[in-house]
């Protein structure tokens, strides 16, 4: 507290003895001082005006060295603010350097500050301003010829935290709780679906826990899971945000030759060690879901009887069978979302600010990056082992971006270095395409570019309600045309047994926040 203490008192002399021209400027913003009121004041207006969101950076251009092309924008802080690169070789290297030039004017009160994030394939950086002149930021060498080559080509990128400094910290508070096992961190993740997809929890009757009559159960009944606190608490909170989907994972019911009932699982969590894909008994995996302490809200989805009916049982097992062991698909995890170019972020998330994530997270774990897109980008250039910045130096030189090579579809053929690549609802739909319910349609609908909610919007499910199990959703008023079996707050599923399959389903769609709106054959 002492220490943040004196960087506001150092922060507010310096402040006040900058070289201000606006007359008219306001001494200072309520928001810039709040912190330094008590607490009982200050923390309920900033816990209104902050937001996990406020931690996203918003793309404001690229600064290049092109002459006369300056860069201009607004920013929180300051009204007018200007970035060029000027290239130089001041170490006397074979592709030398560059200075980019931030020049900031007309800041909105005398106690501001713009907090900006600069960032090549090759590097990330960041600095901040609160006084009104032309600032610079040095990049003694360039990383080679082709960081060299990128910038002169695209430049440097440059994002506005846009909470500003107190902001971002602020939000960082709010993202905390996200991801703690705790009640707080419940009620966080709530606030958030809420505020941020429209999503409502309706606290339903009891029992929570279905009196479940396991013989009521058949293999390609498909299982929606919903957690609210703990790390994958948040972690489904972020994912539902981007997706639409009102559910963070899914596993299938299967039944072997024998008649037992089984769970398939992509994503089976263990205590040490990568998550698998396992076939669990319905015990074991029933005892673990209702004794985690995630919060899980758990609806059991029926297939309809005309689907049960084409349904290849003894090939669906054989299918999971082939599977089972294999390590959960995380090389293609987030190209089930990006089908667009610009449509399936949520501002201010953008593909510039993906890439600066993953540039980030690439300096941090090379190895999880390589694991996590390296090989699926590869793919779609049709190259093998560019890392990142050269996937993207690659992706530019073919008259290409960053942005389109997102939005080439996953193909399920694909083999990834450890096998092939199945999320959760993947590994579930492939079983379904094995039983054949896709149909003919099968070669022409790539199941590793299903989200959770194009999954649940297939028209696969039950639609008559008094078919469903005596059991479901006893007790309840609300008549639900599934069935859930664990939770306290009453799951909904918007777009829920909708949509018939088509070809190249879910390959283009848009997926914006808050109606997710997809147009007919996307």
């Amino acid at each position: 507290m002492a220490a943040a203490s004196s960087f506001l008192t150092i922060s507010f002399l310096l402040l006040i003895t900058s070289h201000h021209t606006n007359a008219l400027k306001s001494p200072f913003h309520a928001r810039d001082i709040l912190p330094l009121l008590p607490r009982q004041i200050s923390w309920p207006i900033l816990k209104s005006i902050g937001s996990p969101v406020d931690l996203l950076p918003a793309f404001v251009g690229s600064a290049s060295a092109t002459y006369n092309t300056s860069l201009y924008w607004k920013g929180t802080c300051f009204d007018k603010n200007k970035a060029w690169i000027e290239f130089h070789n001041k170490t006397n290297s074979e592709f030398g350097g560059g200075t980019l030039h931030i020049e900031v004017d007309h800041a909105s009160s005398w106690t501001c500050m713009d907090l900006y994030i600069f960032a090549t394939p090759y590097r990330v950086t960041w600095d901040y301003y609160f006084r009104s002149r032309d600032h610079t930021m040095e990049f003694m060498e360039w990383e080679g010829k082709a960081e060299y080559e990128y910038v002169k080509r695209k430049g440097i990128s440059i994002f506005l935290m846009q909470a500003g400094m107190l902001g971002t910290l602020k939000a960082l508070w709010n993202v905390f709780p996200l991801f703690t096992n705790t009640g707080w961190g419940e009620n966080s993740n709530i606030d958030f679906l809420e505020n941020h997809m429209g999503a409502s929890f309706e606290i339903r009757p009891k029992p929570w826990s279905a009196e479940i009559n396991t013989d009521d159960i058949q293999s390609g009944d498909l299982i929606v899971i919903s957690k609210l606190r703990g790390r994958w608490g948040g972690f489904e909170t972020l994912e539902k945000w981007v997706t639409g989907a009102y559910a963070g994972h899914s596993v299938v019911c299967l039944r072997d030759l024998e008649g037992k009932l089984w769970i398939g699982e992509s994503g089976h969590d263990h205590d040490e060690g990568p998550e698998t894909i396992e076939i669990l008994t319905w015990d074991d995996w029933w005892i673990s879901v209702t004794t985690e302490k995630s919060d899980p809200h758990v609806a059991l989805l029926p297939l309809s009887s005309s689907v049960r009916a084409k349904f290849n049982n003894t090939a669906a097992w054989q299918s999971a069978l082939t599977m089972s062991g294999s390590l959960y698909g995380y090389h293609n995890m987030i190209f089930s979302w990006i089908d667009t170019v610009s449509n399936n972020y949520p501002p201010p998330l953008d593909a510039h600010v993906i890439a600066s994530g993953m540039t980030v997270w690439t300096r941090l774990q090379p190895d999880y990056a390589a694991n996590l897109w390296n090989e699926a980008l590869n793919l779609r250039l049709g190259t093998k082992d560019l890392d990142l910045p050269h996937i993207i130096t690659e992706a530019v030189k073919r008259g290409s971006s960053f942005d389109e090579l997102l939005a080439i579809p996953e193909q399920d053929v694909w083999i990834y270095s450890d096998g092939k690549s199945v999320s959760c609802i993947a590994f579930i739909l492939e079983i379904y395409k094995a039983a054949g319910l896709f149909g003919q349609l099968s070669r022409s609908i790539q199941v590793t570019e299903f989200t959770i909610k194009d999954a649940y919007s297939l028209d696969f499910f039950e639609k008559n309600s008094s078919m469903l199990p005596k059991w479901c959703n006893d007790g309840d008023t609300v008549k639900m045309m599934f069935c859930q079996i664990l939770g306290q707050y009453r799951m909904e599923l918007p777009g829920y047994n909708s949509m018939p399959p088509y070809a190249h389903m879910n390959e283009r769609c848009p997926s914006l926040p808050p109606t997710y709106y997809k147009p007919t054959g996307c």
